[in-house]
């Protein structure tokens, strides 16, 4: 599996790429796509404004955008390649202060929703927004703490 990580813009960006690699490859695993390559981009918001406008036609920054590879009539050809997930650490350190949460789970929240955008997944209407959201969840709580996790643990102090 690989995972790219690059920070971009004039931000300081406070994430430590060793951690959100973590993050991305431990929710790779966990949909089983461990053989597939995804890009990760922290950036500022004119980064990702100038990329929301650009490439969706909304004068805006966003939190995050998803550019995937194998969606769309010639998605066959990307094999291996799931795309781009590009977070804004500005919009995601703000959102954090309005939820009450820290930065760290915002922007791993911001990778699942990004990471499940590059597979297809949607929120257009009620129905879809409530599978994303709960596929959101699972992705995050497998960024902490790996499938077989417990299991394993448990085993090793011999109460399996």
């Amino acid at each position: 599996m690989n995972v790219w990580i690059r920070n971009e813009g004039s931000a300081t960006v406070c994430m430590a790429p060793r951690t959100v690699r973590g993050w991305a490859e431990r929710m790779l695993r966990a949909m089983r796509l461990d053989t597939c390559e995804l890009s990760i981009v922290l950036c500022d918001d004119a980064t990702i404004h100038a990329l929301n406008r650009d490439y969706r036609h909304k004068d805006k920054p966003t939190d995050v955008l998803a550019f995937a590879m194998r969606v769309g009539h010639a998605g066959h050809l990307a094999a291996g390649l799931l795309g781009d997930v590009i977070i804004s650490v500005d919009t995601a350190e703000r959102q954090a202060r309005a939820h009450g949460r820290s930065t760290d789970e915002e922007v791993r929240m911001l990778l699942a929703h990004g990471v499940l955008h590059l597979l297809g997944f949607d929120h257009q209407n009620r129905s879809q927004e409530r599978r994303m959201t709960a596929r959101t969840d699972a992705l995050r709580a497998a960024s902490i703490h790996p499938a077989g996790h417990r299991a394993d643990r448990a085993r090793r102090r011999g109460k399996s």
